[in-house]
C-alpha cells in the first residue's frame, strides 16, 4: 500500500493559516495606509516649509550635468541630476522611520520592559515565599527534635 501524500492545496492552506503569514499581511496593509499618512505629512507640512526657502516641489531642484538643460517632461535637453527627488525621498524615509520609532517601537519596548520587570518581580516574590516557607518548615523540624530530646529517648522501637 502506498501512503497518500498531502495535496498541494492542503500545504498551501496550512502555509496561509500560519500566524506569521497573517501577521505579515496585516503589516503590509497597515504599512500601505501609513505610507499615505507620511506622504501627506511631507506634502502638507515639510514641502511648504522647504517652499518658504525655495520651492515647494523638491523635484524641481536639479543640477545640469550636460548643457543645455532646458525644457520639461519628455522635451528635456541636456543631462540633469535630480538631487531634489533624492532629497524628498530621503526626507520621507527619515520622517517615516522617526514616526515608526517614536509611535510604535519605543512605546512597545517600554511596555515589554515593564511586563518583564513585573514578571521578574512576581518570580522574585514567589522565591521569597518559598524560602520563607522552607525556613518555617526547618524551624518546625528543629522544634520537634528539641521537644523529643527533652522528653527522653524519642521514638521507641517496638
Amino acid at each position: 500500500m502506498s501512503e497518500k501524500k498531502p495535496s498541494v492545496w492542503h500545504g498551501f492552506k496550512a502555509f496561509l493559516m500560519r500566524g506569521n503569514v497573517v501577521d505579515l499581511a496585516v503589516a503590509v496593509v497597515i504599512g500601505a495606509a501609513f505610507t499615505n499618512i507620511v506622504n501627506s505629512l511631507v506634502k502638507g507640512i515639510i514641502n511648504p516649509l522647504v517652499g518658504a526657502i525655495g520651492t515647494q516641489n523638491l523635484d524641481s531642484y536639479y543640477s545640469c550635468l550636460k548643457d543645455p538643460c532646458k525644457g520639461t517632461g519628455d522635451h528635456v535637453t541636456g543631462v540633469r541630476i535630480l538631487w531634489g527627488s533624492v532629497l524628498g525621498a530621503t526626507l520621507t524615509f527619515v520622517i517615516t522611520a522617526a514616526v515608526v520609532y517614536f509611535l510604535m517601537v519605543l512605546p512597545m519596548s517600554k511596555y515589554l520592559a515593564r511586563m518583564e520587570a513585573r514578571r521578574k518581580a512576581k518570580e522574585g516574590a514567589h522565591e521569597v515565599i518559598e524560602l520563607t516557607e522552607l525556613e518555617v518548615l526547618k524551624e518546625i523540624r528543629d522544634t520537634l527534635l528539641a521537644q523529643q530530646r527533652q522528653r527522653g529517648s524519642g521514638y521507641e522501637k517496638r
